[in-house]
């Protein structure tokens, strides 16, 4: 018997950005009809435990927890270590709610790429580069991701030793398209 790929996995949709660029807060846009927040979880629905890391009454989504950052204003990396701390022992699907056209299919993928001595999974996009903020991280990278950010770092792509990650090749670029401006919205150029 196949066990369920979702039985283990914590969504986590990162929110607590400043949206400086954009002007606005960018998780509460509304686009064809959904805020880009909603269509961030929308498909982490099926996640165990589904967490948004923002501050406290910042959002609501129903079936969705608030987990406040544990280092504000230093970036999706301090965003992972508050995921991985606040997520149950197993794997964390992460996002940014800058990511809005995410699917479940490209979640299924890349849990279905999972494989002993991986600790993360990461898309890779039009260009071959690794895509680290849609991407599955395993908790056992707690220790290493607080070591990092203590010494200074920052950058997400560090969070995962490159001889544990695992890249996936061959999905629609166009599911990485990351807002970061309001023209960057799919279909409003």
């Amino acid at each position: 018997m196949t066990r369920e790929p979702w039985a283990d996995v914590t969504g986590v949709v990162t929110a607590g950005g400043r949206s400086s660029r954009f002007g606005s807060d960018k998780a509460l846009v509304t686009w064809q009809g959904r805020t880009l927040l909603d269509r961030a979880c929308t498909p982490l629905d099926h996640a165990a435990t589904r967490l948004i890391i923002a501050p406290e009454g910042r959002y609501q989504m129903p079936g969705w927890r608030v987990t406040p950052d544990t280092r504000p204003g230093e970036g999706p990396l301090a965003a992972l270590e508050a995921a991985l701390h606040a997520a149950p022992d197993g794997w964390v699907a992460f996002t940014g709610v800058d990511l809005p056209c995410l699917t479940r299919d490209y979640w299924d993928t890349l849990l279905a790429a999972r494989a002993p001595g991986v600790l993360g999974v990461q898309a890779l996009d039009g260009l071959r580069r690794p895509q680290p903020l849609a991407a599955l991280y395993h908790t056992s990278l707690r220790a290493h991701v607080t070591d990092l950010l203590d010494m200074g770092e920052r950058r997400l792509r560090f969070a995962v030793l490159a001889g544990q990650v695992r890249h996936v090749p061959g999905l629609d670029p166009a599911l990485l398209r990351n807002v970061n401006t309001p023209a960057d919205l799919p279909g409003t150029r």
